[in-house]
């Protein structure tokens, strides 16, 4: 489990040279799973924003702070170009997984399509069919900056704000947000699962979760410098007495 901010500014390679750093997720409002790495190509492709699905994500060095891309530059230059600021559309999406033949993750009944996990790399020119039927148009695709400083409101008043994500960095699934609770208590931080969410309104910025703010005031505290373990977790579920994801 991995803190989603710490990974922001993380050099980005190209099994052929640097590409740049990242700078930003995409995630799937539904599943609540990163889908896109947002890399920043400085001066190799000026004015693009580059997306790096979790699929073709290879070990990172932790300790030097660096994420390797399993293609070429060459692969990623030619990839469909998206506007700096433009949102990222469906459309766009099936231009994207159709550039590397890659199953669309919103066709099936899994987290990424037929399976929990990014599907490995297929061989070029080896793309499977896509059911039309289960392609939707819309997509839920919200950025990981945009989210953060989101307002969390409980059932009975304000918890605090949206501080960070831990995400599982196999599954790229997010498993808890950050709760910043500084208004109430100074440099306290709770994590919430997004299973515990009521609803989000994207509009007024407020993430709304079926907890009391008693209940979360109480809650095992989370610290930053300190990873998210089994044990913690256990600690957290059986305090709210909710069923555990790993089972």
């Amino acid at each position: 489990l991995r803190s989603v901010k710490d990974i922001i500014g993380y050099v980005i390679s190209a099994e052929d040279g640097e590409i740049g750093r990242c700078r930003d997720f995409l995630f799937d409002d539904e599943w609540w799973t990163v889908r896109y790495m947002v890399v920043d190509t400085g001066k190799w492709l000026p004015g693009r924003k580059v997306l790096v699905s979790p699929i073709a994500l290879g070990d990172p060095d932790w300790l030097n702070r660096k994420f390797p891309v399993k293609m070429t530059k060459e692969q990623i230059a030619g990839a469909p170009s998206i506007e700096e600021d433009a949102p990222v559309s469906r459309r766009y999406e099936r231009q994207y997984f159709g550039h590397y033949y890659w199953p669309y993750y919103w066709s099936g009944a899994d987290t990424w399509g037929a399976t929990p996990y990014p599907p490995p790399m297929p061989v070029h020119g080896a793309k499977e069919d896509q059911e039309p039927h289960e392609d939707p148009e819309e997509s839920h695709l919200r950025s990981v900056k945009e989210v953060i400083r989101y307002d969390i409101r409980g059932t009975d008043g304000e918890v605090g704000h949206v501080e960070d994500y831990i995400v599982d960095d196999e599954t790229w699934t997010i498993r808890y947000m950050v709760a910043d609770t500084r208004k109430w208590l100074p440099g306290r931080k709770v994590l919430v699962a997004p299973q515990w969410i009521k609803g989000v309104e994207w509009a007024e910025r407020t993430v709304d979760v079926d907890l009391t703010v008693k209940a979360v005031k109480e809650s095992p505290e989370y610290d930053p410098s300190a990873p998210v373990n089994r044990e913690y977790e256990m600690r957290l579920y059986d305090y709210y007495g909710r069923p555990v994801y790993w089972r």
